[in-house]
């Protein structure tokens, strides 16, 4: 048994000053006032973070352009920079059908897979570990790439992703050339028959892939998200497929509209650290203060996701327990993993000691436990 006392408690609906007590891996206890234990000496106390979407891992494996790292080392060094950060489940993204510029494969996703379950199985592993197929659909081989997956039981969510030029994160042709040349370093020459290209190659496969890739995911009961909607018709597609939950819609519009149909809604905490979206979208604050944004996700910095909490609570002005919320409670009724996400007699034992003196400090994560254990 593990008691923490003279904490700051971050509860559902309020937040208290006292104790909270661990045992067999469950909150056994949670009360006012102090109890023999750990001393936190006001530190903060919030439940685990639950991450829906980081595209961290490949940085690990590939770390330079034709550099592959051990992959259990960069699993490890993946998985200790997620726990520190406070998370304690993490969705894994996992491409498969990939960008024409990709250094990946379908195959190579797939062993990352089997990498990362045999490294939790031999006890490596902080975090609780579960995987998201980021799914791009104007490649002909997104399916077969999903066909890789079927036998994996931890995919718990897959996106439904299309990254031609024109559309969606990249509705301005002239942002997307700066961008992707920026990136790859072709000529203007080489752009335009590689931008003509993929254009060809969605129009033949994007709305088929979408339909086949949404039917298997129905069928073996994963969950579906849009990705990068900026339109109405996007939306209107996005019911059609079964989605329920809306990541990174690029406008309010879009948003708007898939709060119509009852998706929950995710952003990035990048987006909401920086205070707008770096390809020039929608910014999640803005959504913050329209009351359109659910989830916070890292996206591409683990620990952007404690700090966008803070940030949601000193800038917009939620309240400390609706922006943790956004991290904790609203990914886990997403994911329906109802047994955690708040601290709760009977849930998860699932926590993170948070430092944090003033507004507008950075925080500091000063411990993790996952089911009772402590991992940081």
């Amino acid at each position: 048994m593990t008691t923490l006392t003279n904490a700051t408690l971050v509860l559902p609906d309020e937040v208290i000053r006292g104790h909270i007590v661990m045992e067999d891996g469950r909150i056994a206890a949670i009360g006012e006032g102090h109890a023999r234990g750990e001393d936190c000496e006001g530190d903060v106390i919030v439940p685990g973070l639950i991450e829906l979407h980081t595209d961290h891992l490949e940085t690990h494996i590939a770390p330079r352009p034709k550099v592959r790292w051990n992959m259990t080392a960069a699993i490890q060094a993946h998985d200790a920079q997620i726990a520190a950060s406070g998370i304690t489940t993490v969705l894994d993204a996992l491409r498969v059908g990939l960008d024409a510029d990709a250094n990946i494969t379908s195959q190579d996703s797939r062993e990352f897979a089997d990498a990362i379950v045999a490294a939790e199985e031999e006890g490596r592993l902080r975090a609780e570990h579960h995987f998201h197929l980021r799914c791009e659909v104007s490649d002909e081989m997104a399916v077969d790439g999903f066909e890789l997956f079927d036998d994996v039981a931890k995919v718990r969510l897959i996106s439904l992703m299309d990254h031609t030029p024109g559309q969606r994160q990249f509705r301005s042709l002239e942002a997307y050339k700066v961008y992707f040349q920026g990136k790859s370093g072709m000529n203007d020459a080489e752009f335009e028959v590689f931008q003509a290209e993929r254009r060809a190659r969605a129009a033949i496969w994007s709305d088929r892939n979408r339909r086949a890739l949404a039917d298997r995911a129905k069928s073996r009961g994963v969950i579906i998200a849009s990705h990068d909607d900026a339109t109405l018709a996007h939306v209107e597609e996005a019911i059609r497929d079964g989605v329920t939950l809306a990541e990174f819609p690029t406008t309010v519009e879009a948003a708007a509209a898939s709060r119509e149909a009852d998706m929950q809604i995710l952003m990035g905490g990048p987006n909401m650290v920086r205070g707008g979206s770096h390809s020039g979208n929608v910014s999640a604050g803005e959504l913050a203060d329209m009351g359109m944004l659910d989830i916070l996700s890292s996206d591409y910095v683990p620990f952007s996701m404690l700090q966008a909490v803070f940030v949601l609570s000193d800038r917009e002005g939620w309240t400390l327990p609706a922006a943790m919320a956004t991290v904790t409670a609203n990914p886990a009724l997403a994911l329906e993993m109802a047994d955690r996400g708040r601290l709760r007699e009977g849930l998860r034992a699932d926590m993170v000691r948070v430092r944090r003196r003033a507004p507008g400090e950075v925080p500091v994560v000063r411990g993790v436990w996952r089911e009772g254990r402590r991992v940081v």
